[in-house]
This record gives structure tokens, sequence and C-alpha cells, in this order.
């Protein structure tokens, strides 16, 4: 259910996820903010009817031999099983729950410094997610961006050069960004941040450590 956000994904990557075309670490900011806005959750189903509307009067292409006997093979063998875990209502929407294993208890944080911690999680290696938890009131590098950087707060709220963002809002940067995100004051602020290159900073402090964080 939309928590009053006001800060949502444009309409390009929302397309992309519809279309499957998204790398997972995005795919997976996606769906953990479409789960939270009812806005861009209409948006995303709007473009999925599209689809479907469009594979229905495309033009139907013959199999290739011995499709069938694949197939049916697959369905005889099964799936591999999957480990699944209950989801519970919390901070981590659901998807995000699925890749952690539970909630805010289940995340394995290792610390960055200054009270920042910050969990990697497995997706594939042309983009990168991360859970961040920043201390109420610290600041983050004053940093710039090579690629895009997708940034959706779970907790508390933060605040940069462009705006303030709260549970439910995704901070979109790109190169023209450069910033230093502040956590608001009242509790830590923990978001799910997304990558597809390395961010780029200023202080020599976060350059010589940002090989060993993957940052």
């Amino acid at each position: 259910m939309t928590q009053d956000i006001k800060h949502h994904l444009n309409e390009d990557v929302l397309m992309a996820y519809a279309a499957g075309t998204l790398p997972e670490a995005f795919n997976l900011i996606v769906a953990a903010h479409v789960s939270l806005c009812d806005t861009c959750r209409a948006v995303a189903e709007s473009y999925d009817a599209v689809g479907g509307a469009l594979l229905e009067t495309d033009d139907s292409v013959e199999l290739s031999t011995g499709s069938l006997e694949a197939t049916l093979s697959l369905i005889a063998n099964g799936a591999p099983e999957q480990i699944k875990h209950a989801r519970k209502p919390g901070v981590l929407p659901g998807p995000v729950q699925d890749y952690v294993g539970g909630d805010l208890d289940a995340i394995k944080w290792r610390p960055v410094g200054m009270g920042v911690k910050q969990a990697i999680l497995p997706t594939t290696s042309d983009a990168t997610a991360r859970l961040l938890y920043i201390p109420a009131g610290c600041a983050m590098p004053d940093h710039g961006h090579k690629g895009m950087e997708l940034t959706l707060v779970l907790q508390g709220a933060f605040q940069d050069e462009d705006d303030y963002f709260a549970r439910g809002d995704v901070e979109t940067a790109d190169e023209h960004l450069h910033h230093t995100p502040v956590a608001a004051q009242g509790e830590p602020c923990i978001c799910l941040a997304v990558t597809d290159a390395p961010l780029t900073f200023k202080g020599l402090i976060p350059r010589i450590a940002q090989p060993f964080l993957r940052i």
C-alpha cells in the first residue's frame, strides 16, 4: 500500500522491468518498490498487459525438432528444490526478505565505518544490490556516479542536495548527480541501493576503501 510516496521509478525502468530486460539487482529494487507503491505497481501492470496483448496478436512460430520431448523431460524431472522462507510483516518488503531469508534480524551486516553497515545481496554480476544501514544524522561520503544508481528507502529517511527521501521513495542517480546523502534524525536509515557501475569519490579514504567495499 502506498505510504505517501513522493519519489517514484521512471517509466523507462518500469517498462524494462515488465519486458524482463533489467539486471537481477534492478529487478529486485523495482519489485521491492512496487510492493510498497500502488502508483508504480499500476504502471508496471499496465505494461504487462500491453506485452500480453502483443504476444496474443504476434504471428506464431514453428517449434524446433525435439522441443516437446525436452519440455516433457523437464516436467518429469522436476525443478530444483528451492528453500522458501516465510515472509513476515516487517521493514523489508517481501522481495527483499526472499533474498535475506527474513527481516532485519536475518541481515548479515558488515561494518563500513562511522557506524555505517552494508550487506551485499547475491545477484548476477552485471549490477550490485546492497542493503545500507546509516545511523541517524550520519553523512555518507560525497560521491558521483559512473552509471545508474537506484536507492529505495526502507526505514527512516535521508536528504541530499536533490531532495528528501522517506520510506518507499526511490532516488534515481546518474552521472549528472553528485551528492552527499545525510540520514535524517530520529531512527537509522536503511536503504536498498543498486548500481551498474562504481561510484566516484573525491575523498582519499573512500577511494582507498572502494575496492574492498565493492562500491
